[in-house]
């Protein structure tokens, strides 16, 4: 048996004890939450590991928050490196610096708060990984800057949209994937949201990932983080400007140009998916060429869904050590 096949039959078994295992709510806390002044944010975010070690930022999703990576985080500081977890704007305990700035959830944006806080933080070149949300803002860092990125996780792959790429009707069943993207399009959906975030947060993660069996604990520590009085805001923005629904900002439009044009990504990459991914995603092979630089694509087993870090929490920090070997 070759090293390759040894190397991917035991990660395959760790990953299906690690999601097995995940079905039980962990209780690790994370530490206290720091903010910083980081563009036109202030950032909530905590940070393990130390100081002086490489840098990897972790960036969650929708609707999720930093407790996606609460068992990740210590495994990798215990490996040596720093970690800085962020609530993205909207989320938890990031605030905006002025009541005048924008509520702009378009996808440039949440890469600009990334890097910003990088500068603030004074990390010149990290790993950056993510899922959802936070795999797009991953995604965009590691093509537009990638001299800040050393290597890149993505769950889901290559998740850099433009709206004019929106526009293109998809079948039917590719459509009613996307029915809450719909839903926000509309006033109805905005109040309906406002109203009843925490029963659609819990939808949501419900049909993401429907063999993982979070209990309410689990749920409740996350949910918290969307009390954020800009959340509402920023999560319908997000979706409506993916559809042409709503205006970005003009300072950003150079970036969305860019972004529209599909860039390639050259830095170290690991794309990875779980085999019960409910959230709409694309299939590794309509991606993979959009990473040029040492690349390699990981299907987590064993019934894990769209929140991957902490469903398979073992898998993914095997994923960011092996990218940053690379």
């Amino acid at each position: 048996m070759n090293h390759d096949r040894r190397q991917f039959i035991g990660t395959a078994l760790t990953t299906l004890v690690a999601a097995r295992f995940g079905m039980v709510a962990s209780r690790r806390e994370f530490g206290p939450v720091q903010q910083i002044d980081a563009g036109v944010v202030n950032v909530g975010y905590v940070e393990s590991g130390p100081a002086t070690g490489p840098a990897v930022i972790l960036l969650h999703g929708w609707p999720y928050d930093i407790y996606s990576f609460v068992d990740v985080a210590p495994l990798l500081a215990q490996k040596g490196y720093r970690v800085i977890v962020p609530y993205l704007r909207g989320y938890g305990t990031t605030r905006f610096r002025s009541e005048g700035t924008p509520r702009n959830g378009q996808q440039a944006a949440l890469a600009v708060d990334t890097v910003a806080l990088m500068d603030a933080l004074k990390i010149q070149k990290a790993v950056v990984a993510g899922f959802d949300w936070g795999a797009r803002t991953a995604d965009i860092v590691a093509a537009l800057w990638p001299e800040r990125v050393k290597a890149l996780v993505s769950v889901s792959g290559y998740l850099i949209g433009s709206q004019a790429a929106n526009q293109k009707p998809l079948p039917p069943s590719a459509e009613f994937q996307w029915w809450y993207q719909f839903y926000f399009a509309t006033e109805r959906g905005r109040a309906g949201y406002e109203q009843y975030r925490n029963e659609f947060a819990k939808l949501i993660w419900q049909l993401a990932s429907p063999k993982w069996n979070f209990d309410d604990a689990t749920f409740d520590r996350s949910a918290a983080s969307l009390d954020n009085p800009d959340h509402v805001n920023i999560v319908i923005h997000n979706y409506r400007w993916r559809l042409g629904l709503a205006a970005g900002e003009p300072k950003f439009d150079e970036l969305e140009n860019r972004l529209a044009a599909g860039p390639v990504i050259t830095v170290p990459t690991i794309t990875m998916e779980g085999d019960a991914n409910g959230a709409p995603h694309p299939d590794p092979r309509a991606y993979a060429a959009k990473f040029s630089g040492k690349y390699a694509h990981r299907l987590v087993t064993g019934g894990v869904g769209h929140n991957l870090p902490q469903e398979a929490p073992q898998a993914f920090v095997e994923a960011v050590v092996e990218v940053a070997g690379f």
